[in-house]
């Protein structure tokens, strides 16, 4: 090292005068060095001096700078924080090397009477030592070849290195880290340049404490000689260690309150727990859950004594995740003396720094143990999932690649990322019971399959929407009729959840009630209308168990006759149906514009529509047309597109529709109801005028028995003569002209007497000397079912008999 000189292998020549040193200053008189000394008599730290002009601190101007020489000597007015001033003898000393921009200066304070800072001055040599020792900031200098020359007591301390051991070794010998070499790298940048770098965020681990990374702050500036050549490098460093582990710790908890819980979906909450703390927290990372929270029950209250639960979620830094035990999705089982299962016991986590102090529960699971031995897992948290309350489950972090274990302070961030997530766990439990019980609401209330009859071929399909938007109040139906007529209807209901499923399923039982009593589309929907009108005056008292809230409804009702090949259409607020005709082409019914259900005051209009047989009736809710990409009338078009493409069937079309309309899910629900309509032969089809005389009763009923025996039902011609006898003669003795009786032969057979009066009969029975008021009651035993309704000239008498 003789060829090498640095700014302490030469001391300058009055350093053998005696000073209390004060602080060091580089050219442009910034504080690079301020000691105890200075602290006093200025009252600032070296926290708060290093980095500042002198002029701010001491209250004067560094004259020494000014000039050339190696040496200043003059007084100091100094300004202490508080307001006092003095005068102070001081002196400076250049010292050899500094930054590019110039030397260092080292100023100290010299002995007097106004001197009060009342310490001896050390000698010169000891001046020079305070430049490296005094320091808080651990300093290296290397010289030229990057070897170690000096190292002061700070670095010792930090590195846990002595001066015999590293003298004239390199970097790497005091820290090792993966960016050690980058840091080499721009220790030698500052030798051929000459410039300074500083700022520079190292990561290493020292024989101080081995097993942890550390994060340093590290700066190099040139050290020059007396010709302003560069003969070394000054390397300053400070362990920010816990600085960077307390922002890390605060981003991570910044990071959760937006990343985890984004969805109300179980098994993305998990994951999105173990993506945001792999790598930067464990090495691996998985979440179980009780089985409870899967499927939206309500977990048992306080801890969970049992050792079961169901993978939800896993991550780790080695690809594929080759450390678990278990696949996502599976049960994975935990022995009854193992850490997860204690901390479903007792609510509380648990901290495995090594191996060794978590082999006692490992042992017993062989599986578990071969990945330990085979990934060299060295470190556990095993932390409950609990929320208001509840235990859900337990996650799981590990270490295998970091070689430092975890730390209380590791373990205190995991508690809180996962308190955080818990409470997104329980929210996304909530949901999940809320609408999987809506759900089976909703699938108990729609029919499961269509019934069987004449008139249609139809099909349907409910299509869900957005699972954040809960299960809505979207409807359809087919109801058979009387006289082998068919109603279709489809309806919406406003509002998502429990509520609007509720709603539906009111309105569905309505709707089918009012269409059993044979009432006209329009009557029907001022019927319900009435019904939507009483929910939301229940809604708005709360009364009934009803939510207070909104309630309102469309529908559209249709009816369609397979004997006249009619159909009565109307609608409240609803979208007009759709007909493909059997040439192929498709419209969009213009049936007259009702209001919503729930409004009220104003009157609901039908038409009637001849349908040819093979016409195709499509009836939807809005959600099958719009959507967040398209507008009603875009969806309108594409739907008639789909409906006229080639002849398939309903089932078919149903599938299509679907798949055009909607690739992933609508956004909203969706009703799509489909019926292709059918007419009856006519040879399925007997009609005969009656005329109003008792003696027009035997007449009817030898016709009756003729066409039974024509159409080879000669089996059922007995009740069917008995049947027409009782209505026939009910209809000349209480009703009106015309009378007219038929006979339609479908899957069963169905009897109808019509007559011009509106009078309703009602089932009886008859005391014990009633002459009449049998015929009804012989009618109700001998056939199916039966029932009145309502016609435009009076009123139809009618009956199903099964036949063989």
């Amino acid at each position: 090292m003789k060829d090498r000189v640095t700014p302490f292998d030469e001391a300058p020549p009055h350093l053998n005068d005696t000073g209390t040193p004060l602080t060091v200053t580089d050219a442009l008189g910034r504080v690079v060095a301020w000691s105890a000394d200075a602290a006093r008599l200025v009252g600032l730290g070296a926290g708060e001096a290093v980095g500042r002009p002198v002029t701010d601190l001491l209250g004067t101007d560094p004259h020494w700078l000014a000039g050339r020489a190696d040496e200043w000597r003059g007084t100091l007015e100094v300004r202490h924080r508080e307001g006092r001033r003095r005068q102070v003898p001081a002196r400076a000393y250049r010292l050899l090397g500094g930054a590019g921009t110039g030397p260092l200066w080292l100023l100290v304070q010299e002995p007097g009477k106004e001197s009060r800072v009342g310490q001896a001055a050390p000698t010169g040599e000891a001046l020079a030592d305070w430049v490296l020792t005094g320091s808080p900031v651990a300093v290296t200098v290397y010289d030229t070849g990057m070897r170690c020359v000096r190292q002061n007591e700070a670095m010792r301390r930090l590195t846990g290195i002595p001066d015999e051991k590293r003298i004239g070794q390199g970097l790497s010998a005091a820290v090792a880290g993966d960016n050690v070499g980058e840091w080499e790298a721009r220790m030698r940048r500052v030798l051929d340049t000459g410039r300074a770098e500083e700022g520079f965020l190292l990561r290493g681990r020292t024989l101080r404490d081995p097993d942890h990374d550390r994060r340093f702050t590290v700066s190099a500036s040139p050290l020059r000689d007396r010709a302003d050549h560069v003969v070394g490098v000054c390397a300053t460093m400070i362990d920010s260690t816990e600085q960077y582990r307390a922002r890390e710790r605060l981003a991570l908890l910044n990071e959760a309150s937006t990343r985890v819980g984004s969805t109300l979906d179980v098994t993305q909450t998990g994951q999105e727990l173990t993506d945001l703390v792999v790598p930067r927290l464990a090495d691996f990372v998985c979440v179980d859950l009780v089985e409870a929270l899967l499927t939206g029950d309500e977990p048992p209250p306080g801890p969970v004594h049992g050792v079961i639960l169901r993978r939800v979620a896993h991550r780790s830094v080695r690809e594929g995740t080759p450390e678990a035990v278990v696949r996502v999705g599976d049960v994975d089982w935990y022995t009854p003396n193992s850490a997860q299962a204690r901390c479903l016991a007792t609510g509380r986590s648990a901290l495995y720094r090594t191996a060794r102090e978590a082999i006692s529960w490992i042992a017993e699971d062989p599986a578990r143990l071969a990945k330990v031995e085979e990934y060299g897992l060295h470190s556990w948290m095993i932390v409950p999932v609990s929320a208001r309350g509840t235990t859900l489950g337990v996650a799981m972090f590990l270490r295998s690649r970091r070689c430092e274990p975890f730390e209380a302070e590791d373990l205190s961030l995991a508690e809180d990322l996962v308190a955080r997530a818990a409470v997104c766990l329980d929210n996304a439990r909530r949901f999940t019971r809320e609408r999987m019980a809506a759900l089976t609401l909703q699938r108990s209330l729609l029919p499961q399959r269509l019934p069987d009859q004449s008139a249609v071929h139809a099909a349907f399909r409910y299509l869900p929407g957005a699972p954040e938007l809960g299960v809505g109040g979207d409807w359809c139906d087919v109801i058979p009729l009387s006289g082998a007529r068919v109603a279709l209807v489809v309806g919406d209901v406003v509002g998502h959840g429990l509520q609007a499923s509720a709603t539906m399923g009111r309105l569905r039982t309505a709707v089918r009630t009012l269409a059993d009593v044979d009432l006209a589309p329009a009557e029907l929907l001022t019927r319900l209308d009435d019904l939507v009108i009483r929910l939301a005056t229940e809604s708005e008292t709360g009364t009934e168990g009803v939510a207070p809230g909104d309630t309102g409804a469309t529908c559209l009702y249709a009816v369609y006759d397979p004997v006249a090949g009619h159909c009565c259409l109307a609608r409240a607020g609803h979208p007009p149906p759709a007909v493909v005709w059997p040439d192929g082409t498709a419209d969009l019914l213009e049936l007259p514009a009702c209001p919503p259900l729930g409004v009220g005051g104003l009157p609901f209009e039908s038409i009637d529509v001849e349908l040819p047989a093979g016409s195709l009736l499509a009836l939807y809710t809005d959600g099958l047309i719009e959507s967040r990409q398209r507008d009603a009338a875009t969806g309108v078009d594409q739907l008639l597109r789909e409906l006229t493409g080639e002849s398939a069937s309903p089932e078919a079309l149903c599938d299509r529709v679907s798949r055009a309309l909607f690739p992933d899910h609508p956004a909203d629900d969706a009703a799509l109801l489909l019926a292709r309509v059918q007419r009856l032969d006519a040879d399925q089809v007997a009609a005969w005028d009656v005329p109003a005389e008792p003696e027009a009763v035997s007449g009817a009923r030898a016709q009756a028995v003729r066409q039974m025996r024509e159409w080879g039902s000669e089996a059922a011609g007995f009740v069917t003569e008995l049947v027409v006898s009782e209505l026939v003669t009910n209809a000349v003795r209480h009703g009106g002209a015309p009378i007219e009786l038929r006979l339609i032969r479908d899957r069963s057979l169905i009897c109808e007497v019509s007559d011009g009066s509106s009078t309703a009969p009602h089932l009886r029975r008859a005391r014990v000397f009633d002459e009449g008021g049998r015929g009804l009651m012989l009618v109700a035993q001998l056939t199916q079912r039966w029932g009145t309704r309502q016609t435009p000239g009076g009123k139809l008498i009618w009956c199903e008999q099964p036949l063989p």
